[in-house]
């Protein structure tokens, strides 16, 4: 079973055991041609009630049109199951929108079911990077860099564009991923989940590897990823949507609109429905 087909399988039973309220508001950035720059880079959904998920505009230039005729309006009272139902469809427009709605499900039912959520513990200090360790990072992740050097660890860098080898050229960047066999540790950024990367990420990990995926759109239940070996999931929780879709209009920082929350494989006991 494909990863997202995991996920559609789970938002199936949470609708069905849940009642979801609908979509209250969307809010998409503008579209900028050759990659959103990063004050750009999520479009977000709310639920009545408040819950909200976030998702990465992660759109080729051929998708410009599509994206620019969405209307705010052809939203706002719908099911969210619907929309989350489309993930995988192939269509990038359609699945960006798909993992908000997933996301807002989710903490939905987050909400309403008192779940509790793990904010004190830092999902990449679970990492402890130190001397002896090899550290796979799928994406750029620039503020941890100087950690893992301080510690004495090595590092590669696994990354899709090319543009970054000579962009940083006193970085271990390389576009083979099968370098992550030789990695006990390897931190991967959600986006791999969207783009569809993530399974074969996973592939060339080694068995006994910790694995943690982090993001601001993994605001999901962990199971699907822990279902494919995933050790440690961060991600964030929306507090106020109202406030969050306001400073993502504004461009601004989310400060206390959102939650860091961090799931850990070996301590989660997942959903009783």
């Amino acid at each position: 079973m494909r990863l997202k087909d995991e996920f559609k399988m789970m938002v199936t039973n949470l609708t069905a055991n849940y009642k979801i309220p609908p979509i209250a508001r969307i809010f998409f950035p503008p579209f900028h041609r050759g990659g959103q720059p990063q004050e750009a880079e999520f479009m977000a959904l709310s639920l009545a009630g408040g819950a909200t998920g976030i998702s990465y505009v992660l759109l080729p230039d051929a998708k410009e049109e599509a994206y620019t005729a969405l209307l705010p309006s052809d939203f706002v009272g719908q099911n969210p199951r619907g929309f989350a139902l489309e993930f995988g469809s192939g269509d990038p427009v359609r699945e960006m929108i798909s993992l908000a709605a997933i996301n807002a499900i989710c903490q939905h039912v987050m909400r309403d079911t008192d779940f509790p959520i793990d904010s004190a513990t830092d999902s990449l200090g679970l990492l402890s990077v130190s001397a002896g360790d090899k550290l796979g990072m799928v994406g750029l992740f620039f503020p941890l860099i100087p950690s893992v050097k301080r510690a004495g660890a090595d590092l590669v860098v696994i990354e899709k564009k090319e543009s970054l080898i000579q962009k940083y050229p006193e970085l271990p960047i390389t576009l083979d991923a099968t370098q992550l066999n030789s990695c006990n540790k390897v931190l991967c950024t959600s986006t791999t989940i969207l783009n569809n990367s993530l399974d074969e990420i996973l592939g060339q990990c080694a068995p006994d590897a910790l694995v943690s995926i982090i993001g601001p759109t993994a605001g999901y239940f962990p199971d699907p990823l822990f279902n494919r070996g995933v050790d440690v999931v961060g991600g964030r929780v929306v507090k106020d949507g109202d406030l969050f879709l306001q400073l993502l209009a504004e461009q601004k920082r989310w400060g206390d609109a959102t939650q860091k929350t961090c799931f850990q494989k070996k301590t989660y006991r997942g959903l009783r429905n």
